[in-house]
């Protein structure tokens, strides 16, 4: 009796093992079937980035938090590091009409230059206001808003806090004047010491796209406008413009290094942070650089904004810009991500925890972040006196209006030309592309 029962219920077990089997293999077919046409169904957008540094890795995290809001998945393009490989490339994609990408990173110069290929973001946005309206109006083309300002950048001062104090300077020089004058006087004292490496104030001097970034803000200090007006004229060639080529030539081989002319950001950086400076002209990621634990001048410096040269303060404006492809097949989906973004509060996440400048203006009283950043507040009257280059007027001829001028400042700070011989030349030659 207990076999047969032991029996019936052995049968039983393996009844319902095998019925359990059929389920599970029609449940698991059902769900795979239902996530393929779940995955079919997904929007995908691809969104082209620069690939380096720790923004990247906060990009990425930040990332996955869209994705678990919204069930969009972002596939993340890295682009070339090199800016004008960069852009190359999406003129290819361009080119092509290309529905690749979605979502671009742009540089503040591009506008211009990719406009006709980028959607007007004007109609989807009621907040511009909010950004600082000198990037809002760089990347304004023909009364469209084709990107939206994404990180911000701009020229500053980095200064020795330590050696301004030891000097008796009770503060950072508001006027090139005074920087010359501070310059010497600390070179006179640390050349006294032995220390015959150290100069006054280093900057980048290489003919290429920084050198018009230093240039223009000279130029634009003593008055003498930004190369070319808002109505696409040619100003370049005026006597405060000559002014300030003049005072910058007289900076090589005294209060600057002769090899001043090579140097790039880096370089600079590297002097500077080796205590071989006293003053540097660079962008704001040069500050975390210097407060690290490798660095000779750790908590030893601060920044502001450039001196004036009797006009204003002026500072190249720099930065990224989120734009969407008018190739895009998600475009509502895309101009969705853009804002969220560069919305305040992930502007206000990558301020925290990456040190990017952000591009709403309110940012800039947050408590919480003037706590992480000091120099945070110092920033918001850089931003709003900053000065553009002139890539949205001139538009796809930006690229060959800024070698003209580099290379012409070049020839004048070199002394192969005059400040006034140098000048006509830009003027001549910008007028022939131009017009």
């Amino acid at each position: 009796m207990f076999r047969r029962v032991s029996c019936f219920l052995t049968a039983l077990m393996l009844a319902g093992i095998f019925l359990t089997a059929c389920g599970s293999g029609e449940e698991s077919s059902a769900a795979e079937g239902e996530a393929a046409s779940a995955s079919e169904d997904q929007v995908v957008l691809r969104f082209n980035i620069d690939p380096i540094g720790k923004a990247l890795v906060l990009t990425e995290d930040m990332v996955k938090e869209y994705e678990e809001q919204t069930g969009v998945k972002i596939e993340l393009i890295k682009g070339p590091t090199d800016a004008t490989e960069r852009l190359s490339q999406y003129l290819q994609f361009f080119s092509a009409r290309s529905d690749d990408i979605d979502v671009y990173q742009v540089d503040v110069i591009w506008p211009g230059i990719l406009a006709e290929h980028l959607i007007d973001l004007k109609p989807h946005v009621d907040d511009t206001d909010d950004f600082f309206q000198a990037i809002i109006e760089n990347n304004t083309v023909d009364g469209k808003l084709v990107a939206l300002p994404w990180f911000a950048d701009a020229g500053v001062l980095y200064y020795r806090t330590d050696l301004l104090s030891a000097y008796g300077y009770d503060g950072p020089p508001e006027t090139w004047d005074e920087l010359e004058e501070m310059s010497k006087s600390a070179m006179e004292v640390e050349h006294a010491k032995g220390n015959k490496n150290f100069w006054g104030f280093v900057w980048q001097g290489q003919a290429y796209e920084c050198l018009t970034c230093d240039a223009i803000e000279w130029q634009d200090s003593f008055g003498g406008g930004r190369i070319v007006d808002s109505d696409g004229n040619v100003t370049i060639n005026n006597p405060k413009a000559i002014e300030a080529f003049t005072r910058a030539k007289g900076w090589v081989g005294t209060i600057s290094p002769p090899g001043v002319m090579t140097y790039r950001e880096e370089e600079s950086r590297q002097l500077f942070q080796t205590g071989n400076a006293m003053f540097m002209r660079n962008w704001p990621y040069a500050y975390a650089l210097g407060n690290g634990d490798d660095s000779e001048i750790k908590g030893k410096f601060e920044i502001t904004v450039l001196p004036s040269g009797g006009a204003k303060h002026a500072a190249a404006l720099g930065g990224w810009q989120l734009a969407v492809s008018k190739y895009s097949k998600h475009q509502d989906e895309a101009i969705k991500f853009v804002r969220w973004m560069t919305g305040p509060e992930a502007q206000k996440r990558r301020a925290m925890e990456a040190g990017m400048l952000a591009t709403r203006v309110a940012l800039y009283d947050d408590p919480e972040i003037q706590a992480e950043i000091p120099y945070f507040k110092d920033m918001k009257s850089v931003f709003q006196n900053a000065t553009p280059r002139p890539s949205t007027v001139t538009g796809p001829d930006y690229n060959e209006v800024s070698t003209i001028y580099f290379q012409n400042v070049s020839r004048i700070l070199s002394g192969q030309v005059t400040p006034e011989e140098g000048v006509q030349e830009i003027q001549e030659e910008l007028e022939d592309l131009l017009n």
